[in-house]
């Protein structure tokens, strides 16, 4: 029967596509819309006078390969804007280069005898710090008061047994409890130069020295002349 016949057809010309979507994009859908509408000519002259064809179903099949077709060119637009994008956010990244930047976190540098953290409570009270170097040992517990709202932390780099730990990574754990005894969180954030970037992840990683700090973690960033 013609219609049956049309139907195959189609089928086909869907299948192949599909296939040759995912190869040449745009070109071969175009193609293909063209060969899809030779077989509906096709099929409109020589349809059985006694069997005619459903024109509704063709309208059907052409009206959703031309929302293919136009889906394609949508996501080949999106496509172009997100590697537009990708491009810029990798430019706005290497200018960070050189800048001291803040962001959230516990795990920042000694050098030449100083660390610093920028530490936050929401009450008053006392916290335990500890300090661990980047194999997770413990060279350093202290107990300090705390004030409501940002204040900052300076370790010295010398450990509880008074030496002098060597320059590189540590990170504090704080255990801080306000006036009445309670538990309470505190937060922390790092402070450093942008030495560099990497861009291996989704997001471009700024690096400060083996610290790594997603660009969309930074606070602040601050450049001295």
């Amino acid at each position: 029967m013609a219609v049956s016949s049309t139907t195959s057809s189609t089928s086909n010309t869907t299948n192949t596509t599909s296939n040759s979507t995912t190869v040449s994009g745009g070109a071969a859908i175009a193609q293909n819309f063209d060969q899809f509408l030779t077989l509906l000519t096709t099929q409109l002259k020589n349809q059985s006078p006694l069997d005619p064809l459903d024109t509704n179903q063709f309208t059907q099949q052409l009206v959703q390969f031309a929302g293919v077709e136009q889906q394609l060119k949508t996501n080949e637009t999106l496509s172009s804007l997100l590697s537009l994008n990708s491009a810029g956010t990798a430019t706005s990244a290497v200018g960070f280069i050189g800048a001291t930047i803040t962001s959230d976190g516990a795990t920042t540098r000694l050098e030449k005898g100083k660390a610093e953290w920028q530490v936050n409570v929401p009450r008053g009270g006392v916290a335990t710090i500890t300090i661990k170097d980047s194999k997770g040992s413990v060279v350093q517990t202290q107990t300090r008061t705390l004030v409501a709202g940002d204040q900052k932390f300076t370790w010295d780099g010398k450990t509880s047994t008074a030496q002098t730990a060597a320059d590189g990574e540590y990170t504090v754990t704080i255990d801080a409890k306000d006036t009445a005894g309670a538990t309470m969180t505190a937060t922390t954030k790092i402070s450093g130069v942008v030495d560099g970037v990497d861009f291996t992840g989704s997001i471009p990683t700024l690096k400060i020295g083996a610290i790594s700090v997603p660009i969309d973690k930074v606070k602040s960033v601050v450049r001295t002349q």
